[in-house]
This record gives structure tokens, sequence and C-alpha cells, in this order.
């Protein structure tokens, strides 16, 4: 369709460690021009990408801005995760409505453990997957009320060992002890939906991409989607825009022959014709200021009315945050396997919620030299 455009080189990885893959290959002189960029402020601070061209920000609704620019071509915005559950599997619990509070969500556990299957499927070997239970509690207890947390833990006026922070990952390492397969830790996140359809689990907390994998596995098999609701019964949810998306390297900013055909590229990803089976084929939510619809499935209505729902208080996940809120770069991997620690060794929540307080200001300041 481009015939003019050649690409060299095309890579991928996973994104359990996304990071510190772009770092190597930014060591080894093989930076891409054209990135899907994550950690956009780690990036930008360091020179290796450039402002999104000012010609294609008119095909956004509302791009995020760090330190007063736009960074990147947003692929999407976050979309709410929550419990997606086998329906077969509640009828046989005999539960017939869904939960209005926490606690109404962990007699459901209950019941759904009493008929032998395992409550809930987690794919711990991949780290990244760890987070959508951690930021679940994280958001209900921290981010709702405060979503400037994260500065005031780097400038050390907030605490992991607050009792919102211990409360939470209390319940946290309580859900994982008695409702979550015991093989957790060695399950990968790609062998979770097959899990679920296979009537292993009853139950998968991710985000709505899930949807086409579980449908894939398992065309006949019927599952229901919604968010679990804190203590107080409110519903807290990932859900406002991060700063991330498609950027332009520093390097290929310098050839107008790459910057134009990464303009191409960008323009011809978001017309709606294409965009629309992007965002199909992963149940993600649209970004550009174009009207893009495609045929959605129950489960994911439920996630795009939880979105427009005013009621429905949206957040991000610890490490999407950015600007003053920004997390040290390494810390969210380390904190997810502190908490796998935690639940192995059975360990005090209040002690381990101080070796978090260490590790952040240590990195806090490694970072600031």
């Amino acid at each position: 369709m481009n015939p003019h455009i050649k690409i060299k080189d095309l890579s991928e990885t996973t994104s359990s460690a996304y990071l510190d893959w772009l770092k190597t290959k930014d060591a080894v002189g093989e930076f891409p021009d054209l990135v899907e960029m994550r950690d956009t402020e780690v990036f930008a601070d360091a020179g290796k990408i450039v402002e999104l061209p000012a010609d294609l920000l008119d095909l956004f609704e509302a791009p995020p801005e760090v330190d007063g620019k736009v960074w990147n071509a947003p692929m999407q915005v976050n979309a709410p995760q929550g419990i997606i559950y086998s329906k077969k599997a509640y009828a046989d619990a005999g539960v017939t409505e869904l939960p209005k509070t926490y606690d109404e969500f962990i007699e459901i556990q209950e019941k759904l453990k009493a008929t032998g299957i395992s409550p809930i499927v987690v794919g711990g070997k991949d780290i990244f997957h760890m987070g959508f239970w951690v930021n679940k509690f994280l958001i209900d207890a921290v981010y709702a009320e405060d979503p400037d947390w994260n500065s005031k833990r780097t400038a050390q006026q907030a605490s992991f060992t607050e009792d919102k922070v211990v409360r939470a990952m209390t319940d946290f390492k309580d859900l994982f002890q008695k409702y979550v397969d015991k093989g957790w830790l060695s399950t990968g996140d790609n062998q979770t939906a097959s899990i679920l359809v296979s009537g292993k689990a009853a139950q998968l907390y991710s985000g709505t991409w899930m949807f086409t994998q579980i449908a894939e596995a398992d065309p006949n098999f019927e599952f229901g989607f919604y968010a679990v609701p804190d203590r107080e019964g409110k519903i807290n949810v990932i859900g406002l825009p991060s700063p991330a998306g498609w950027s332009i390297s520093t390097e290929a900013s310098q050839d107008a022959d790459k910057v134009e055909a990464i303009k191409e590229f960008i323009r011809f990803f978001f017309e709606p014709e294409n965009y629309s089976n992007y965002l199909a084929s992963i149940n993600a939510i649209p970004s550009t200021k174009a009207e893009v619809t495609y045929e959605t499935s129950e489960q994911m209505q439920v996630a795009l009315d939880l979105i427009a729902d005013p009621t429905v208080n949206k957040s991000l996940a610890i490490n999407n945050w950015w600007g003053d809120n920004l997390i040290p770069p390494q810390f969210r991997n380390w904190y997810y396997k502190l908490l796998q620690e935690l639940v192995v060794k059975d360990g005090d929540v209040a002690d381990y919620m101080k070796q978090a307080d260490t590790e952040y200001d240590n990195q806090v300041k490694a970072n600031a030299m």
C-alpha cells in the first residue's frame, strides 16, 4: 500500500521487561526510529525521543502532556480492568447477583471455593500481570482519594506503612493465600485464558484485551465482566489517559525522509477503517477525535459503560502516573516481586511495607545522581 516506504527492522518483545529491553537496544545503538513508548518521561528526559510533530496533534482528543509537551501518538485510552468470570462456575456456586461491595465479592469466592474449583487464576510468572491485582487495591486505598500520592511518597511526605496501604496489601495477601490458584507463581499470563475456559478456575482479573483471547480459546465459553467494588461499594477503575503510544526517536527526527515516512504510517494507523481493526483486536478504547466504532461484545460494553459513567472514579496504575507523580522506573517490578514474596513467605505486611519505603527512597536517590 505504501511501496515507497521500506522497513529495515521490526523488533518486538514482551511487556514483562519492556523498559530493560529498550534500554539494551539503546546501549547497542539499535534504538528504534519509531517506538511504542511506555516509559515516556524516562526517554524524554534522556533526550532519546522528540515531541510529536505538530501536524499530527489534531488527530487526538486530548493527548497527555509531559513538561507541557506531547511526546506520543496515543494508541488507545487506558481501559478498565476487572473480573472476567465463568457464567457456568457462578451458576454452579449459586451466585445469582454480582457483588455490590468487596465483602460481597469475598462471599462469592467462598461459594466458588466450596464447589471445588480454584476461584481465581493469576499469571504470576509474568511480573507485569501482578500489577492487575496490586493496582486494584492501591487505587481503592490510595489513588481514588489522592492522585498525587506518588509525589508525596517521593518527597517522603507519604509512606507505604500508612494504615490504608497496609490494609490494602493485607487484603491483597489474604486474597492470594485463600482464593488464588496454587500454581499462580509458575503460571504465565498467556496460560490464563485456557485455564479459565477449561473450567480449572472460575475467574481472571485482567483487562479488556483478554476478551478476544478467551473467545478464541473457546468460542462457546460464556463469560461476564465487572469491576470489583471497594468496601464502601464505590467503583474505582483504571481509565485516565497516560503518556504512551507511538514516539519518534531523536536520531530519526534528523532525517527528513524518515520523519515523513513515520508521519505517513501514523496517519495510516489512525485512519478509522484501519484503527477500528486494531481496537477490535484488543478491545481497546479509541484516543482519536474522529469517531471510530467497531462491533463490541457484551463484556466490552460493560467496560465502555464504566468509562462513560461519571460516578465511577477513574485512576491509573502506580507506574502510569507522570510528572511529579512519576515513580523510579525500576520500582514497579521490584515492588511486585516484593509482594509475591510477601504471599509466599506469609510475611508481616507492615515489615514488608517498611522495605518498600527504604527501596523507594534508595531508587529516588540513585536516579537523582
